[in-house]
C-alpha cells in the first residue's frame, strides 16, 4: 500500500499540479490582501480615523440605512438586523471584531474562500486522479498488477486526502504570511466571540463565549478541512464514474455555482437543506450567520456533508470494483 500511495503522490507531482494551484493560492491572497489594505485606507480617510467604534459605530448606521429603503427582500432585511446586533454587542463589551493583524485576514478570508474557493482548487486535484487514467489507458496497467482493485483505487484516495491537507496547510501558511507583510503576524491572542445562534429569525447571545483568535482559527481550518474533503471526495468519485476530466469539472463546478445561489434563494425550499452544496459554509454558525433554511445547525450540516461524503465513497469503489475496463 505504502508503495502504490508514494506512486500517487509521485503522478500529482509530476503533472506540477500541486505547483499550480500554490501559485493560484499565491496569487490570489496577495490580490485580496492589497483589496483589503485599500478598503481599510479608504474608510479611514472617509472617517478621519483609526478607531474601531467609530468604524463599526458607522457601519450599523449604513446598515439600518438599508434597512428603511424599499426595494429589499425580507430574507436579507433579516440578515441585515441580525448582522447589526452582533456589531452592537460586540460594541457593549469593547470587543474589536476586526483586530489588525494577519490571523484576522486569515480567518475571514478562509471564511470566504470555503464556499467557492478552496472546493475549486481542491477540484483541480480530484478530478482527474481516475479519469485521466481510464482516458489514457494506463489504468488497464494498474490492474494487471497482482494487487486488488480495491487496494489500487484506496491508494489513490488516500493520496487526495493528503493532497487537500497538503492545499489547507499551504492556504494557511501563505495566506498568514503575504497579509503579514501588510497587517503585521501580530493578533493570535485576540479575543473572538463565538456562540452565537439565531433561533426564528432573532439572534440568541445566550450561549456566547470568549475564545482566542488562535483557537477559533483552529476550528475554523478544521472545517474547512473538511468540507475540502467531502468536496474532493465527490470530485473523485465523479472521476470514477466519467472518463472525461472535463465533464466531471463541469459537473462539479455546476453543482458548485448552483450551491452558492440556492444558499441565498432557498430559505422556502426545505428539502434543499439536504443538498451538499448548501450545506459547504459550517464556519457562519461559529460567527452566528443566518442560515439558508431555518432550523440549520452546525450539527445537521456536519452530518449532511458525513452522509455524502460516504456515499461517494461507496459509489467510488462499489463502481470501481465492478466495472469493465476497455
Amino acid at each position: 500500500m505504502i508503495n502504490l500511495i508514494h506512486n500517487e503522490l509521485l503522478k500529482i507531482v509530476r503533472k506540477k499540479k500541486l505547483v499550480v494551484v500554490v501559485m493560484i493560492m499565491t496569487v490570489l491572497i496577495s490580490m485580496f490582501t492589497y483589496a483589503q489594505y485599500r478598503e481599510q485606507s479608504r474608510i479611514q480617510e472617509t472617517l478621519g480615523t483609526k478607531d474601531w467604534r467609530t468604524t463599526l459605530q458607522q457601519d450599523i448606521v449604513n446598515k439600518q440605512n438599508r434597512l428603511s429603503s424599499t426595494g429589499i427582500s425580507e430574507e436579507w432585511k433579516q440578515q441585515l438586523q441580525i448582522s447589526i446586533k452582533q456589531q452592537q454587542y460586540y460594541l457593549d463589551h469593547n470587543i474589536n471584531p476586526t483586530e489588525p493583524g494577519a490571523p484576522t485576514f486569515v480567518r475571514e478570508f478562509l471564511q470566504h474562500a470555503i464556499q467557492l474557493l478552496l472546493p475549486l482548487l481542491v477540484m483541480i486535484i480530484a478530478s482527474d486522479i481516475v479519469s485521466s487514467e481510464q482516458s489514457a489507458g494506463t489504468v488497464k496497467l494498474l490492474l494487471t498488477r497482482p494487487v486488488k482493485r480495491w487496494r489500487i483505487l484506496l491508494s489513490k484516495y488516500i493520496t487526495l486526502i493528503l493532497s487537500v491537507s497538503f492545499l489547507i496547510v499551504s492556504f494557511a501558511v501563505l495566506s498568514y504570511f503575504i497579509s503579514g507583510l501588510v497587517f503585521g503576524y501580530s493578533g493570535w491572542s485576540a479575543p473572538i466571540l463565538t456562540g452565537f445562534t439565531v433561533e426564528k429569525g432573532e439572534l440568541s447571545t445566550a450561549g456566547v463565549h470568549l475564545v482566542p483568535q488562535w483557537q477559533f482559527l483552529l476550528m475554523v481550518f478544521g472545517l474547512a478541512w473538511f468540507v475540502s474533503l467531502v468536496v474532493g471526495t465527490l470530485s473523485f468519485m465523479l472521476s470514477t464514474l466519467i472518463k472525461s476530466t472535463a465533464a466531471g469539472m463541469g459537473v462539479m463546478l455546476a453543482c458548485l455555482i448552483a450551491g452558492m445561489i440556492l444558499t441565498n434563494i432557498v430559505s422556502s425550499w426545505e428539502s434543499a437543506k439536504y443538498l451538499f452544496m448548501v450545506n459547504l459554509t459550517p464556519t457562519q454558525y461559529l460567527t452566528g450567520g443566518t442560515p439558508p433554511i431555518e432550523g440549520m445547525t452546525l450539527g445537521f450540516t456536519l452530518l449532511v456533508l458525513l452522509i455524502w461524503g460516504i456515499g461517494g465513497i461507496f459509489v467510488s469503489f462499489f463502481t470501481f470494483v465492478r466495472k469493465d475496463v476497455y
